[in-house]
């Protein structure tokens, strides 16, 4: 049986071949080929929001699809944009709003937003790569999320910024073999524990994130049956960062064009 870093390292060591049987796929073709026909028609956060397809799309690309019913929450993170330090994604927990939000940035570029190749061609490849991920993860949930540490391994900065998400949480804790109970410790010293465990600065060196994730998946298996894990809800989008209240609030609205 094929371990789970093996499973890794082979999708990872050709990684566009692995990204173009994945393009190639009926569905995928189709539902990419029409958001580059129309993502250039689209001219406002309007626009955005009236147009399911590219909507959905979008957000999937974003790994941010199961917060497709919550379109006012969405308009409003469009809508606000990133600049502004008070802007309601900047409230956010979760990197991927503000990473949609710079995506699309109708606040900073109005009609020429979708213009750029980020949110033409990036967002495709956003896409395909997601759909990459969750296509290994439903033979081999580590794998899944060994690709996922892999993709975004390089950006991470601070022990903060693994709590915040789910999924690299997981992977952090097996791979220091913590146990469930730390997470009723304050959230401060849980990043500093991670911050003082492991040299964030590895992540940056493809040789030492790979011995990484090869013991991330060695310990993977010890504690988990072949496809006995449900690591879905842990990249379920996070609105942690903002009061419940206002939370509320916002699904509440009934705004034009949601």
């Amino acid at each position: 049986m094929i371990t789970t870093y093996t499973s890794y390292a082979i999708i990872s060591r050709d990684l566009p071949a692995s990204l173009a049987r994945v393009a190639e796929q009926p569905d995928v073709a189709r539902e990419s080929a029409y958001y580059l026909e129309n993502i250039g028609n689209i001219k406002s956060v309007d626009d955005f929001m009236a147009d399911s397809r590219i909507y959905n799309y979008a957000l999937k690309a974003h790994g941010l699809e199961d917060m497709a019913y919550a379109k006012a929450f969405i308009r409003k993170v469009l809508t606000e944009g990133v600049a502004d330090p008070e802007a309601f994604v900047n409230k956010l927990s979760d990197s991927r709003y503000a990473q949609f939000a710079e995506t699309l940035n109708f606040q900073a570029f109005g009609e020429t937003a979708t213009t750029f190749d980020k949110a033409q061609k990036g967002v495709v490849e956003k896409y395909q790569r997601q759909k990459l991920e969750e296509e290994a993860g439903a033979d081999n949930p580590g794998v899944r999320l060994a690709l996922y540490f892999d993709r975004m391994a390089p950006s991470i900065q601070s022990g903060m910024e693994i709590l915040a998400d789910d999924a690299l949480s997981e992977v952090v804790r097996t791979v220091l073999q913590l146990p469930d109970e730390i997470a009723a410790l304050d959230v401060d010293r849980q990043a500093a524990f991670i911050e003082e465990s492991i040299d964030i600065t590895d992540f940056q060196d493809r040789t030492k994130l790979s011995k990484f994730l090869e013991r991330f998946s060695t310990l993977w298996e010890l504690e988990n049956a072949p496809n006995s894990a449900n690591v879905a809800t842990l990249f379920t989008p996070s609105t942690s960062g903002i009061s419940t209240d206002l939370l509320i609030s916002i699904n509440a609205l009934k705004l034009g064009g949601t």
